[in-house]
């Protein structure tokens, strides 16, 4: 299955110059959706995950149901103010602004092996900041995945030297 056939183009969102990948209608689509879940789990499963920590909001689409297919828990990492007990905070920038991210600080036990999930690796900057939560709450990441990555964007160079990333779909 080509998943590009379920992912629509919106220009200029969120902002003028903006060529946005949208996910809603693969989402809509329940063949496509339990492709990308499956194809996800297929591809990571070699990296043995404790947890999967998705990324606000969509990653936590994506990133839930592939938990329950590798057998392991699921860690939100979420913007600011939307968890409610003591947290770990880190500031980033995107192609289009900056933003927070927070992780529970009691979110992963010692040594926890996470795999970070998203539906979209551009710029890095998302996936790097929650690369650092898990870090500072004492995980591990051991891969990262996207349904997809804006290879022109070269966000890979700016995830933890060495550590996997695998994208479904490339533009």
């Amino acid at each position: 299955m080509d998943l590009k056939d379920y992912i629509r183009d919106v220009p200029d969102f969120p902002e003028p110059g903006i060529l946005f990948r949208d996910i809603t209608t693969l989402l809509a689509e329940p063949g496509a959706l339990r492709y990308a879940i499956d194809a996800l789990a297929d591809k990571v499963a070699g990296l043995a995950p404790d947890y999967v920590a998705g990324i606000e909001s969509r990653g936590f689409i994506f990133g839930t149901p592939l938990a329950l297919a590798l057998g392991c828990g699921f860690v939100p990492v979420r913007k600011p103010g939307k968890l409610p007990a003591a947290v770990f905070r880190e500031e980033y920038t995107l192609e289009y602004g900056k933003n927070v991210l927070e992780i529970h600080q009691d979110a992963l036990g010692t040594a926890s092996r996470v795999l970070v999930v998203d539906d979209l690796l551009a710029t890095g900057g998302t996936a790097a900041a929650t690369a650092q939560l898990i870090h500072r709450a004492g995980g591990t990441v051991v891969g990262f995945g996207f349904i997809i990555e804006l290879t022109f964007l070269n966000g890979r160079a700016r995830l933890p030297e060495g550590t996997p990333a695998v994208a479904l779909v490339s533009y």
